[in-house]
């Protein structure tokens, strides 16, 4: 961590190499801790950062997000050993996304796995790794790090956000494909572009030295400001990977190593995670556990609800006809790209086979008083919001 001095632990909030552009954006001065970092939960009103992602370009930064280089001889045996799929398919160039798993095969972290070139990782997670990653790597010639402090990024999401990106001098850029990198000059450094994001729309994500953040921050702004560029705080980007379907650790599963009660911890197959576990692979750390979890069925099924009415179903119980408990929505919002009224929820198996209809139980409050509804809701297949743009190479010049 060569951006740390050997006084850091005396700041309580460290800030990111943004944060002398981010702050005098911040009208509401709403902030947030993320993993010891100071951070934007929203700059001046959440409906506009979130319509600023999905209309024309919204930037949030990513910095405090963990990071770990891992590198050595072995960093590819180790990274198959520690990981549900196989490695080996994510070429030098290219991104995976990634989930691993204690020895009872219960969810640790997901994560985004970062083949920078040959042997040379970075995996990016929202929890802190390094303590496992360590103990995992026992017997194995690899050198790991994590690099937090030592890379700064933004995730710059939305419709227009390639044409900004064009506009600032990264020509070529529009054929990268889902999931690639690419290299670019920049001021005397290097600039990494990744086409992955958490919003589930075309997107990007810049990685680059923090002595040049402030510089980066400006140019891009300066590109993007005919193209309706804004920051985008915490709040704005929880709706977003909402509609995506996206998982958050500590909401919609709990990391297996906080744990104090095994038996709410969640496996891959039962976070709608199953097409990263390759038990083809001959071994990885949890794949006994998972192989019998496949034999005898999971317990819990994840699921999409397509909820009827207005009203959020967030922290609600979700029930059969006959009001019987049979499952907890983990995240929920008011979709105004799909117009609908969403939810992500962990249904007891084995409830949660597509067209299954519930009855989420929602409580809200107007002027003080409480009010009950049992909303009729149904699993649906798919994502709540996928735009065709997402996928698209080359990606649109909007």
């Amino acid at each position: 961590m060569k951006n740390l001095t050997k006084e850091h632990f005396h700041t309580h909030l460290y800030p990111s190499p943004f944060h002398s552009r981010t702050e005098p954006l911040n009208k509401l001065n709403q902030w947030g801790r993320w993993k010891g970092y100071l951070s934007a939960d929203a700059y001046t009103d959440i409906s506009m950062e979130y319509f600023a992602s999905r209309n024309t370009c919204g930037v949030f930064d990513l910095t405090p997000m963990t990071k770990h280089l891992i590198t050595g001889p072995d960093a590819l045996p180790f990274l198959n050993r520690l990981m549900t799929r196989e490695v080996s398919k994510i070429k030098p160039g290219r991104v995976g996304y990634c989930v691993w798993c204690n020895d009872d095969g219960r969810v640790i972290d997901d994560g985004t796995l970062f083949h920078l070139r040959e042997g040379v990782y970075r995996l990016c997670s929202q929890e802190p790794q390094i303590d496992w990653l360590l103990t995992s790597a026992i017997g194995f010639d690899v050198d790991i790090v994590e690099d937090t402090h030592d890379v700064a990024a933004l995730a710059v999401q939305g419709p227009t956000s390639c044409a900004i990106l064009r506009k600032m001098g990264l020509n070529g850029l529009e054929m990268l494909k889902p999931f690639g990198i690419e290299h670019y000059p920049f001021e005397g450094t290097e600039l990494m572009v990744s086409r992955t994001g958490y919003t589930g729309d075309l997107g990007y994500e810049l990685w680059i030295d923090p002595s040049h953040a402030e510089a980066l921050w400006d140019r891009l702004f300066a590109a993007g400001q005919d193209y309706g560029i804004a920051p985008m705080g915490g709040e704005a980007l929880d709706l977003v990977r909402v509609e995506a379907g996206f998982l958050l650790a500590g909401v919609d599963f709990l990391p297996a190593h906080e744990a104090i009660r095994p038996d709410r911890t969640r496996s891959p197959f039962e976070v709608g995670l199953g097409w990263l576990v390759h038990l083809d692979k001959p071994h990885f750390t949890g794949r006994r556990a998972l192989l019998e979890e496949k034999r005898r069925g999971s317990r819990y099924n994840f699921v999409k609800l397509d909820i009827d009415g207005n009203k959020t179903a967030e922290h609600s119980f979700i029930l059969d006809k006959r009001e019987n408990y049979v499952g907890t929505v983990t995240s929920a919002m008011w979709s105004p790209s799909a117009k609908a009224n969403i939810a992500l929820a962990s249904l007891e198996a084995p409830h949660g086979k597509v067209g299954d209809e519930f009855l989420a139980e929602v409580y809200y409050q107007r002027e003080l008083k409480w009010h009950r509804v049992l909303a009729p809701c149904r699993v649906i297949d798919g994502i709540f919001f996928e735009p065709a743009r997402r996928k698209m190479t080359p990606a649109p010049n909007f």
